[in-house]
Parts: C-alpha cells; sequence; structure tokens
C-alpha cells in the first residue's frame, strides 16, 4: 500500500481536493477520531472514478464518509483513503407538479426535506431532525420504526467500481427498518424520490411537531451519533437500557444520556474507548436483565474491521 503514491497522484490531478492527516473528529458527529492517512473531497463523477481506481492501483483502502452521523471513528484514525462526495453531489431538484426530487448522495437529508415542505411535497416529514445525506439515508434506510425513506425511493443511481453506473428501481431492494439489501461494495450517487402534494401548513405543523417531540426526548447540545442500538421488534432499545440501570453511567468523558437512553453523549474529550466501553456495557446489561440481544447500528470506523 503506498498512501505517499496516491497521494501525489490525486494532488492537482483531478476535480478533488486531497489532504494528508485530517482528523477524523472533524468529520463526525461524535467529535471523535484520529487522522485518516487520506481525506478526498470529490467534487464530480468523473473525479471519482479517478480516485477509485488510484486507490485500487495503490492497494489503498478507502471508505465513503457523509456526515459522520452514525460513525464513531478510531482514536488512531483510519490508514486509509476517506472521501467525500461534494459539489455535483450535494445538488437537489424539485419537480412539484410531478411529485418528485432528485437529490444527489452528498446533499444533507434537512435540505431535501426542506425543499420538499417548501414546494408543497408530502411524504418526508418523519425524516426531520435526522442529520447525514442522502445516500447515509438510502444506503440504512434512514426513518422510523414505522416509516422509512426506502418506501419514497422509486429510483436510484450507484457507482460500481471497475464497472462503471448502474441504475436500480425502488422496488428491486429489500427496504427494512435501518438495513437495505443494497450491496456495500457499490457508491451511492444520486436518488429519485417520489412524495405527494400537500398542504404547507399542514406539512410545516407536522414537521414542527416532530422536531419538538425529538428536542423533549433526545440529547441536544452535545455530540452524538443518534440511537446507538436498533430497536427490537417487539421493544424500545431505551427502555430496555435504562432498565438496565445504564442511563446516566459514564466512561471517562462519555455518558449514557440522562434524557434517552440509547444515546451515548460526548461530554468533552470522550474518546472512542470511553464510547465502545459504554456500548459494551449497555449491551451486556441489557442481555442479563432481560435476555434482549440489542444490535448496534453504529458504524465503526478504523478498527481494522
Amino acid at each position: 500500500m503506498s498512501v505517499f503514491n496516491a497521494y501525489m497522484s490525486l494532488s492537482g490531478a483531478t476535480d478533488a481536493d486531497v489532504l494528508r492527516d485530517e482528523k477524523l473528529s472533524r468529520r463526525t458527529s461524535y467529535r471523535i477520531g484520529g487522522p485518516a492517512r487520506l481525506l478526498v473531497l470529490v467534487h464530480s463523477f468523473a473525479a471519482l472514478g479517478k480516485v477509485v481506481d488510484v486507490l485500487a492501483e495503490e492497494h489503498v483502502d478507502w471508505v465513503i464518509l457523509g456526515k459522520g452521523s452514525n460513525v464513531l471513528a478510531s482514536d488512531a484514525g483510519y490508514d486509509g483513503a476517506v472521501i467525500v462526495l461534494d459539489d455535483e453531489f450535494a445538488r437537489v431538484s424539485v419537480d412539484a407538479e410531478q411529485g418528485i426530487v432528485t437529490a444527489g448522495a452528498g446533499a444533507l437529508l434537512s435540505k431535501v426535506v426542506a425543499e420538499a415542505a417548501k414546494a408543497e411535497l408530502t411524504g418526508l416529514e418523519f425524516c426531520v431532525g435526522i442529520p447525514g445525506t442522502v445516500g447515509g439515508a438510502v444506503s440504512m434506510d434512514a426513518g422510523t420504526r414505522r416509516e422509512w425513506i426506502g418506501r419514497c425511493v422509486r429510483d436510484f443511481v450507484v457507482y460500481r467500481p471497475g464497472e462503471g453506473l448502474h441504475r436500480y428501481e425502488g422496488h428491486e431492494i429489500e427496504w427494512g427498518y435501518r438495513c437495505t439489501s443494497i450491496p456495500t461494495s457499490e457508491i451511492i450517487l444520486e436518488a429519485t424520490l417520489t412524495l405527494g402534494h400537500g398542504q404547507k401548513a399542514k406539512i410545516s405543523a407536522d414537521m414542527e411537531s416532530r422536531l419538538s417531540r425529538r428536542r423533549r426526548t433526545q440529547p441536544m447540545g452535545k455530540p452524538t451519533c443518534g440511537s446507538v442500538f436498533r430497536n427490537p421488534l417487539d421493544g424500545s432499545a431505551g427502555q430496555l437500557i435504562e432498565a438496565s440501570g445504564c442511563k446516566g453511567l459514564s466512561s471517562g468523558r462519555a455518558q449514557v444520556s440522562t434524557e434517552h437512553a440509547n444515546f451515548i453523549v460526548n461530554n468533552g474529550g470522550a474518546t472512542a474507548s470511553d464510547v465502545l466501553s459504554l456500548i459494551q456495557l449497555m449491551h451486556d446489561s441489557v442481555l442479563a436483565s432481560s435476555g434482549v440481544d440489542l444490535r448496534c447500528e453504529v458504524k465503526l470506523l478504523g478498527f481494522g474491521e
């Protein structure tokens, strides 16, 4: 593996910005993580193809990172390249008459929700307050236990390294609660969503109601990555964790939220090791107290996985 050769090949030669030893704490909502050997901000599809090809030639591992809203990065960083889709991949277009929103994978989900509401299109209200990008939302089928973004996806485009572009129809994918059948080897580039027509006042009221509930029940103002564990089919991960006695417990500067036990907050200066120890404690405590084997939905980066 030659990170240096990859850096030299990509610097100034593509429509991309290449950074060395960029701290992942700047790129994740936990505000935790050591340096990535390379961080590549890709501005166009042509640049993406070039970047992936060069990294393959130099045998440099790579990952796609959106806003890092469900990622825990290692304190040691990532010994490879982190690719961020920017510019061309952040565009959002709305066809209000047809009830269609097309968004690049790098577009903020919050922007898509706002643009849809502005055009009086309904169907994405449940996404209000969910952080991250469209690519991340589609890849994990973001939403609630009852409402998922996959139900709105008409089609989406991916890049298959070494092969090229491929378009999926929404019905070709298995969508489920926080999971999809989209191959992890493929890079989501763009998604087209089909929405319904509604009234702006009603859409706004629904969104505000959902936001208010999030503010009341979830930690705000401190770094977190959202829900730590997926809710079991017949219960609440947060309730199980609270019943196990973990709510409010700390490890270093990381703490199980006192507002919602399925969140871990960074009280300032927390390390990935602090968070991991709490994740293990929460899992084991729930298993011991209720017999439920909770499934963690935090993605780990740089841990040798």
